[in-house]
């Protein structure tokens, strides 16, 4: 390799890492933000403390700010700093016209050609950091014991991260509108009846199990979770009817 060409190389592959550690940020951020850790109109700590905190650079802070602000989850104020924007009620009542007339089959039917392979490609293309982002969801789901709604919203959070970790972002697109659609007030109405909190641990069990898999790079274990958790909705969605 000649010497313009191992300096392409290194350069490459110094701005994947950036890549990487931004999305980190971005994914942390937006787990602190959706989990309500950081509320709606709250002033995030200052980008200097954020990279002390996520062990980043400023510049790296700066950048996953930039887009949180183009997604509408935060405003940065020149002086200020920067505010959540996101509420998470007003997001759950602005479902996308398409998830509000998906009915349960046809969403049930979209989960089951999206989840497992989503999973997969996840495993295949996850960061170490987008692991541990996971983790930290799957650790505030553990913290709950009787708040369902609250559970469901991070269980959303969990998967939300689970698509952005493949790398593809149509993929992602997609499934934030099944998202939308299980945000129905049908399925709300449904979770708050049968997430008692023995079936909340029996989840929390089962998220774990499907984190360790997602960390081990095991794709059979991780799929056939998926495959299961569709079948426990199936299951509950039959005792509606």
């Amino acid at each position: 390799m000649t010497g313009p060409q191992r300096r392409a190389a290194i350069s490459a592959d110094a701005g994947q890492v950036v890549g990487v550690t931004v999305q980190y940020v971005i994914d942390t951020l937006t787990n602190r933000i959706v989990s309500q850790e950081y509320g709606v109109d709250e002033r995030l700590p200052s980008e200097r403390q954020m990279a002390l905190d996520l062990g980043v650079a400023r510049n790296t802070v700066r950048e996953a700010l930039d887009k949180l602000e183009d997604r509408g989850m935060i405003r940065r104020r020149a002086g200020s700093g920067s505010f959540v924007t996101y509420d998470p009620d007003a997001a759950a009542s602005s479902i996308a016209p398409v998830a509000a007339e998906t009915g349960p089959l046809h969403l049930q039917v979209v989960r089951g050609m999206f989840e497992p392979e989503m999973v997969r490609l996840a495993i295949l293309n996850m960061a170490p950091r987008q692991i541990e982002a996971l983790g930290q969801t799957l650790s505030k789901m553990e913290a709950v014991q009787t708040d369902a709604m609250k559970f469901v919203r991070l269980e959303e959070e969990f998967h939300r991260q689970i698509a952005e970790g493949t790398g593809n972002p149509l993929l992602t697109a997609c499934y934030n509108l099944v998202i939308d659609a299980r945000r129905q007030s049908f399925r709300s109405a449904m979770y708050r009846r049968h997430l008692t909190p023995s079936r909340i641990a029996a989840y929390q069990r089962g998220y774990n199990a499907l984190f360790n898999a997602i960390a081990a790079r095991d794709i059979e274990e991780a799929s056939e979770f998926m495959k299961l958790t569709l079948l426990e909705d199936q299951s509950l969605l039959m005792q509606e009817d």
